[in-house]
């Protein structure tokens, strides 16, 4: 794996530069690491570029904790926006420079799983459909400015979302304030879980180029979640960061376009024998990709 990891090395560089990310994580389980458990979760972090750049990048990192620390060490020198879910880590630990921007799909899921548990006679009129309804007209708006994303590169987006999104918002947000429910019950933590984020779901507004949902981030850890659940463990932590780096240079091939096999086979022919002083863009997905 030691000439994989200049180019993921290159990635992780690149990646930092961009000012629109998103950010996910899963567990793992690795049997041997040092004076813990082989029971003990460890986790796979991962980070990705948004719709906004010109070339994708997928990157997973092995940590052995959900520490807030893991993404503060990684996404050194970044600022701008994050898209992440309500974890508490990364608001106390991330830097000023880094603005978290929430997930209303989180958000809608909570209302979703209490209109689940009830009654089909009793979901009619309910506080949970009331506020998946909320949720629902924002992803419509959201569906419907895709156009405008291609006309106007984002611009004509954050336009839109002022004009039409942000009052949808504001009564949802209100209607949170002014409903009562039980907070242990399934609805009330729906409420309060939308209270306590409210400044982090309303970011989205702040510009165009930013995401009503981190789906994004999902949709690119679940290779590994997928993966996981037919190797179930990793052996050692050399084993883990293989992993981490191999799901890496997979995925982010996978995201540019380039068939992984293809470009696998191609570095594995080319990387070992390319001099130390040869630059490593040669080697990334989106220009070796075009002469597989």
């Amino acid at each position: 794996m030691a000439w994989l990891k200049p180019i993921y090395d290159k990635m992780h560089q690149l990646l930092c530069v961009h000012t629109v990310l998103h950010a996910d994580e899963t567990t793992l389980q690795v049997l041997h690491e040092s004076d813990r458990a082989a029971q003990a979760k460890s986790t796979m972090w991962l980070y990705r570029t948004s719709a906004d750049a010109e070339h994708q990048i997928v990157l997973y990192d092995y940590q052995t904790s959900r520490s807030g620390a893991h993404p503060k060490q990684f996404l050194q020198g970044f600022t701008g926006f994050l898209h992440t879910d309500g974890w508490e880590e990364y608001h106390r630990k991330l830097p000023r420079e880094v603005t978290l921007v929430g997930c209303w799909a989180h958000c809608r899921r909570k209302f979703d799983e209490a209109l689940k548990t009830l009654p089909e006679k009793d979901r009619a009129g309910s506080v949970a459909l009331r506020g998946k309804l909320f949720c629902d007209k924002l992803f419509d708006l959201e569906r419907s400015y895709e156009a405008l994303v291609l006309d106007d590169h984002f611009t004509a987006r954050k336009l839109a979302r002022l004009e039409q999104t942000k009052p949808v918002m504001d009564a949802f947000f209100s209607w949170c304030a002014q409903t009562d429910v039980l907070p242990k019950s399934l609805p009330g933590q729906a409420i309060r879980y939308a209270r306590s984020q409210r400044a982090r779901l309303e970011r989205v507004l702040l510009d165009g180029r930013l995401e009503l949902s981190n789906n994004r981030a999902e949709r690119s850890v679940k290779p590994f979640v997928i993966g996981r659940k037919n190797w179930l463990f990793n052996n050692t932590p050399v084993g883990a960061n293989a992993s981490a780096m191999i799901y890496s240079i997979v995925e982010t091939a996978k995201e540019n376009g380039v068939k992984p096999y293809d470009y696998l086979a191609a570095l594995l022919r080319k990387a070992p024998n390319m001099a130390a002083s040869c630059s490593l863009d040669a080697l990334l997905p989106w220009n070796l990709g075009e002469g597989i």
